[in-house]
């Protein structure tokens, strides 16, 4: 695996609303470590200059606790971004739709990009999906994403694991490669 010095970092939707009460009533999520995980790639683009860009998820809807000015917009701590770091605002599942963050990839010369955040059934899924269509060589790190247990179409409610390897199996080679962080720091450490 070669992840060029112009691979991109994604962080979608790490915000507190992922830790909003409405998430757990399914059971719980799946990959308690996301964050950790995260924050250790974060420090490593941090300190090689790569690029970075936090999304942030700006509900429509009145009542989700990812709308504006609520507590739950703000970005988790650990992950959070410095203020010179770019951050891309959707309002969809999807990073690349209603904003210009494929334009801006492109005027950067960025054709790799590396995603991690939540909900992995969800804007990872929409956005991987999407990147690969694209034509960005897009790596999806399984262990910094995570998702909330689902029932399934039938109504017969799936794990949070089920739902993630699910999601990842439906990313695999068609749209993005799956890997860990420590394929991927391992990869930076070989650049």
């Amino acid at each position: 695996m070669l992840v060029p010095d112009t691979a991109a970092l994604l962080i979608i939707d790490v915000q507190q609303a992922i830790d909003h009460p409405q998430w757990a009533r399914w059971g719980p999520r799946n990959n308690p470590a996301a964050e950790d995980h995260i924050a250790q790639l974060l420090a490593v683009w941090r300190a090689t200059q790569r690029p970075i860009i936090h999304v942030r998820h700006m509900s429509r809807e009145p009542h989700s606790p990812y709308r504006p000015q609520q507590p739950g917009n703000e970005f988790k701590p650990p992950v959070a971004p410095l203020p010179l770091e770019r951050i891309v605002d959707k309002t969809t599942n999807s990073a690349f739709i209603g904003t210009t963050l494929e334009a801006d990839l492109r005027a950067a010369g960025i054709d790799t990009l590396i995603i991690t955040g939540v909900i992995t059934n969800n804007s990872v899924e929409a956005t991987a999906r999407m990147a690969g269509n694209l034509g960005f060589n897009t790596i999806v790190v399984a262990d910094a994403t995570a998702t909330f247990a689902r029932p399934d179409f039938n109504g017969v409610l799936r794990s949070a694991e089920e739902v993630h390897a699910l999601s990842l199996a439906n990313l695999q080679d068609e749209y993005a490669a799956i890997r860990s962080t420590r394929e991927v720091l391992a990869a930076l450490a070989r650049a």
